[in-house]
């Protein structure tokens, strides 16, 4: 076994035991807070998820950079392997009893995404990608679809936590898209958004002013499964999440069409 696929089991395991806590814990009384804003929210669960997975990484492998949703675990930047951990993505939907969210992890190697896994607990669905070896969900090999008709398109998006006050809000993108497309979905985890591309249950999703947390894994999903990603220019999409747009690849430009004269000045 290589050391990749070591990580990506490894990875696996933490996504599905921090899995099991958000399943047991839904629907029961937590405690809530926000970070910031109203929208916001952070719970006792993410923080609970988020210790397992860094703790499980400081015992197993302790020399490897974390970054972190909550804050916890070391971002070094001058070592090999680093894990962007989402450890609760969906948090406004877990605290409203909304069963729309997961665990994602992604892990770089050298700067370059290498494993992804997001595992949604609900359902008991794993998707999980190694770069060069395919995109899979509880081990059946996926690919995006092959939809070529943006008026036959399911897409997704999302929009940022300063959706209240900034004028850069994704709206007039939504209305764009929601007239050209089949449908548009705004289900509140970009991390399932984007597995759902991999998978072929979505077309495309686009989402402005994300974390790498929230797309570490799911981008490197995506692309192993036969998909595009990028930033609105056409260009690879930054770590940071700042711009994401995903698609099966066939409606990519059409996509960028018409997202690119909406786009937020304050995308990176």
């Amino acid at each position: 076994m290589t050391e990749t696929e070591t990580v990506a089991d490894l990875a696996e395991r933490l996504a599905r035991e921090a899995g099991a806590i958000q399943r047991e814990r839904f629907e029961t009384e937590i405690r809530i807070s926000t970070k910031g804003t109203p929208t916001n929210l952070v719970t006792e669960v993410d923080h609970q998820c988020e210790a397992l997975i860094v703790g499980g990484l400081e015992q197993e492998r302790p020399n490897d950079s974390v970054l972190a949703e909550e804050g916890s675990g070391q971002d070094d930047p001058s070592a090999e392997w680093r894990w962007v951990i989402d450890p609760l993505d969906g948090t406004t939907n877990y605290a409203h009893g909304y069963p729309r969210f997961c665990v994602s992890i992604g892990v770089e190697r050298g700067g370059v995404r290498e494993v992804g896994v997001v595992y949604d607990p609900l359902l008991d669905e794993c998707y999980r990608a190694v770069r060069g070896g395919g995109a899979s969900l509880n081990g059946r090999r996926i690919q995006v679809s092959s939809e070529d008709r943006l008026e036959h398109s399911l897409a997704a998006t999302g929009f940022a936590y300063d959706v209240h006050k900034s004028p850069d809000d994704n709206l007039a993108n939504f209305g764009r898209m929601i007239k050209s497309t089949r449908a548009v979905r705004r289900d509140g985890s970009a991390a399932l958004d984007l597995c759902y591309v991999a998978a072929g249950r979505l077309d495309a999703f686009w989402e402005f002013k994300l974390n790498a947390w929230d797309i570490a894994a799911g981008l490197l999903l995506v692309e192993e499964a036969g998909g595009r990603c990028t930033n609105m220019a056409g260009d690879p999409p930054p770590r940071s999440g700042a711009e994401t747009i995903a698609s099966n690849g066939v409606l990519h430009d059409a996509i960028l069409a018409l997202l690119e004269t909406q786009r937020p000045a304050s995308a990176e």
